[in-house]
């Protein structure tokens, strides 16, 4: 094992699955799964005395569910990258476990590069969504197709970056704006849809991301 390769377990109730993202991920050079676990609270003893950059995580498991799990986990430490790979794709339940600390969520049927990708944007701070969840999150239900503030076309691309999972500063990079100028459309978007944060945000604008 590489001194310097990504650490991972995984959380997942199915063997098939877990012996299969542990051959993927084990293909690659810069990754090693350490561990697999096929109940949730098992992993968090573990958690508490070994170093582990990346916890993939199952939403259903047999003793408790991802979305709780996923706290504990933080708390345990809080450095943890903790990405969801699950089959579940309920914006609601992507949406809650993105609200109590995890990095990413990826669908089981994702491609390994787009897994790897993930795992690559959440160690960097990014949040970490693969192609077919971002459309997810960006689909609005009825209820939230009702009349919401207006936003000027440099905030829509702001948004867009934001709903990508990108930093303040590779936003900046992007738009050849300055991170002040970035933060300062963060702010007024937050202040306009009266949100604390990146994800209550993206939650609240869905709609506008599709005008």
């Amino acid at each position: 094992m590489l001194a310097d390769a990504i650490k991972i377990i995984v959380v997942d109730d199915h063997p098939i699955v877990t012996e299969g993202v542990k051959a993927l991920l084990n293909n690659q050079a810069d990754l090693i799964v350490l561990e697999t676990f096929d109940h949730g609270l098992a992993c968090l003893p573990y958690l508490e005395v070994n170093q582990v950059d990346v916890v993939l995580l199952d939403i259903s498991l047999p003793d408790t569910n991802g979305i709780e799990l996923c706290l504990k986990i933080k708390s345990i430490n809080p450095k943890i990258c903790v990405i969801v790979l699950s089959n579940h794709a309920e914006r609601s339940l992507i949406l809650s476990i993105m609200q109590n600390g995890a990095s990413g969520y990826m669908l089981k049927n994702s491609p390994v590069d787009e897994i790897k990708q993930c795992i690559t944007n959440a160690l960097n701070g990014e949040l970490a969504f693969t192609k077919a969840v971002q459309q997810i999150i960006l689909k609005p239900t009825l209820n939230e197709l009702k009349k919401q503030p207006k936003i000027t076309k440099r905030e829509k691309q702001v948004l867009l970056l934001i709903a990508e999972g990108k930093t303040t500063a590779k936003i900046a990079e992007a738009l050849f704006l300055s991170p002040a100028t970035v933060e300062t459309h963060r702010h007024n978007l937050m202040q306009k849809f009266e949100v604390k944060n990146a994800i209550e945000l993206l939650k609240a604008v869905q709609n506008q991301l599709l005008i």
